[in-house]
């Protein structure tokens, strides 16, 4: 799976970032430069966008999903290039749990919050019962597809609604929740997941020769129309999460004469816009950088904040050398600690 997010203080053409740029979002579901799972090669089992469109039309995100590889979907075409926005979310979509539909394709959206999920969750054959028994009717119900990445919407809708938030609240459209809001929900909801799979019986453990694997890579990413929070983050403490790579600038730009290549601009200190991606969009090192792992990136008018996530799989130390082996396994992308996509060895697979 591949994830891209991008705010803007102005609008950008759909097309300008998701089919354009030589290294965009539907180039990597078929030809990703960082994965090297050839047993799936290519995030080709769906994909979906979100954008949000003028408040007189409510405060819910236009979604559109597809089961049809992203490469080969002529609507996405006509859609992107006719299309505007100033805060989209794209997914492309490899499948780990749930099956083929539309309504397993990321993202997800209640009200005017929406939701993408690059990973998965650590036994969730064990703890999807508990996780959904614990839910409010509400957002029990609101679960129309299969992935575990729903079930974490739903999680998150639940403890913000318990923070005294209710996410269909009428007024969403006119001031959001607040970044902050949004940032202790989210961490709430992965100190829930981690509750979850730390409370699975030692028997349920041990069914398996090899030992059940509770570990989880959780990069989302929430926004209510207003702001964004994303997360990078492992519940492990010697290995990597899956990548996530942000850049900011005051433009997006295509180089004169050189179809394909964009750029992100900075023509001062401040920023206009803010993307994030799972894998970067052009092949400018400068362009782009590593958010560290377990941390939170919180974008509020365009201004980009990383917050440690400090719980018990959080090291201190950040020089310490995690191992790429289990994302990779997972079919995931990873990062080296020197800021580079991995190689060989270390590299992606999802």
């Amino acid at each position: 799976m591949y994830e891209q997010v991008y705010k803007g203080k102005d609008e950008i053409l759909l097309s300008e970032l998701i089919l354009n740029p030589q290294h965009s979002i539907l180039t990597q579901s078929y030809d990703s430069r960082l994965r090297l799972d050839s047993r799936r090669p290519h995030n080709g089992d769906g994909f979906g966008l979100g954008y949000y469109t003028s408040p007189i039309l409510g405060p819910a995100p236009c979604i559109f999903t597809s089961t049809i590889p992203a490469w080969n979907c002529i609507n996405l075409h006509r859609l992107s290039a006719k299309t505007t926005s100033k805060l989209i979310f794209a997914h492309v979509r490899a499948t780990t749990e749930g099956a083929l539909s539309d309504s397993n394709c990321h993202p997800f959206n209640r009200n005017g919050l929406m939701w993408m999920h690059n990973g998965n969750i650590g036994a969730w054959k064990h703890v999807k019962r508990s996780l959904a028994m614990g839910l409010q009717e509400r957002w029990f119900g609101s679960v129309g597809g299969s992935t575990d990445s729903e079930w974490a919407f739903a999680l998150f809708l639940d403890v913000l609604d318990r923070m005294g938030f209710d996410p269909d609240s009428p007024t969403l459209n006119e001031e959001g929740f607040g970044h902050s809001v949004l940032r202790k929900a989210m961490l709430k909801t992965i100190e829930k997941l981690n509750a979850l799979i730390a409370a699975i019986p030692d028997k349920e453990r041990k069914e398996r020769e090899e030992g059940l694997d509770c570990r989880s890579l959780l990069n989302f990413a929430i926004s209510d129309g207003h702001s964004v929070v994303c997360t990078r983050y492992v519940s492990s403490r010697t290995d990597e999460a899956a990548s996530l790579y942000w850049s900011s600038g005051t433009s997006w730009q295509q180089d004169r004469g050189t179809k394909g290549r964009y750029r992100m601009e900075r023509k001062d200190r401040g920023a206009d816009i803010v993307l994030v991606a799972s894998e970067p969009l052009t092949f400018e090192r400068d362009d782009w950088v590593i958010v560290p792992t377990n941390s939170t990136l919180t974008i509020h008018k365009q201004a980009a904040m990383i917050h440690p996530i400090i719980d018990e799989y959080y090291n201190h130390n950040p020089s310490y050398n995690r191992s790429t082996g289990f994302a990779v396994s997972k079919g995931l992308e990873t990062t080296t600690t020197e800021g580079k996509a991995g190689g060989a060895v270390d590299g992606i697979v999802e």
